[in-house]
């Protein structure tokens, strides 16, 4: 009798290093769960990648990281379930270009990249045992960011909108979430790590400011393609050393060392008290 493939989760899958990374892991045996928003571009997305590789087990489910109520249905349904969840991968972002306010009452990004994914990782471990892996997209931007608490989940930073400190913030949470939650699972074997993967021609570089063009200019020659992008991530998730490490930030599908500045940071137990207490109706 044929064993029962492996169950993988991917946010985001639709787009370009989501797609990279769904057809990397369908392809080593997972049966993928695209977990999705814009569900004709993910119909579209598992179109192409079947017609590329018959006999992939690809599924796509809907959910909007900018309401927990949807993460919190989409998380009940697979714990109902009862399937194990051997790869949850945290891919979806977005950088808004004003001030959005969600209806938990979040800005919009600081929910999609971060809040979105700490309940849906939180309500998934119960799915997840020894050798189970989580990884995180982050950015090298976490490095600019602050956490100014709360404004930080209301709107995103302290002052006026602005894109880029917002995003910047959400990848720093995102980042010390990551290291935090290795530590605390470092017992049950579950394996988490996160990946920055460099600047990435996805739908996030948008060309709303008048500084685009030239920013486009000048970062064109490092800009990588979305397969670049999600080189780290899927070294994450598949390679078997990659397994053996936890609470490392990762690029170009090495270990980058973190000073003590971000692996105490002086502000991780807040970050994850203060979202405790967002998440906790949902938990």
């Amino acid at each position: 009798m044929e064993s029962e493939k492996k169950l993988a989760v991917i946010t985001g899958a639709d787009g370009g290093m989501g797609k990279e990374i769904t057809r990397a892991v369908a392809m080593a045996g997972y049966r993928v769960i695209m977990a999705c928003c814009r569900l004709k571009k993910a119909v579209e997305v598992r179109r192409e990648l079947l017609s590329e590789h018959e006999g992939l087990d690809i599924e796509i489910r809907e959910i909007d990281l900018a309401s927990l109520r949807s993460v919190a249905i989409f998380a009940n349904t697979l714990l109902a379930e009862g399937k194990s969840v051997s790869l949850l991968m945290n891919n979806a972002g977005t950088m808004e270009t004003g001030l959005h306010i969600t209806e938990d009452g979040l800005e919009c990004t600081v929910s999609v990249n971060y809040v979105g994914h700490y309940l849906l990782t939180r309500k998934l471990l119960p799915l997840m045992g020894e050798g189970s892996r989580i990884v995180s997209m982050v950015s090298c931007t976490y490095a600019i960011g602050h956490l100014d608490f709360p404004d930080f989940f209301t709107r995103g930073r302290k002052g006026g909108f602005w894109r880029i400190p917002v995003y910047s913030n959400t990848k720093l949470a995102l980042t010390l979430f990551t290291i935090d939650l290795a530590a605390r699972l470092r017992g049950r074997g579950i394996v988490v790590n996160a990946a920055d993967p460099g600047i990435v021609s996805t739908d996030i570089i948008t060309m709303h400011a008048w500084f685009d063009p030239l920013t486009d200019v000048l970062f064109r020659p490092f800009i990588r393609t979305p397969l670049q992008g999600a080189a780290t991530a899927i070294h994450l998730l598949l390679d078997e050393e990659a397994g053996k490490r936890t609470g490392t930030l990762n690029v170009s599908c090495h270990a980058k060392p973190l000073s003590e500045k971000y692996t105490r940071h002086l502000q991780m137990d807040e970050l994850w008290n203060r979202t405790e207490q967002m998440v906790k109706k949902w938990l």
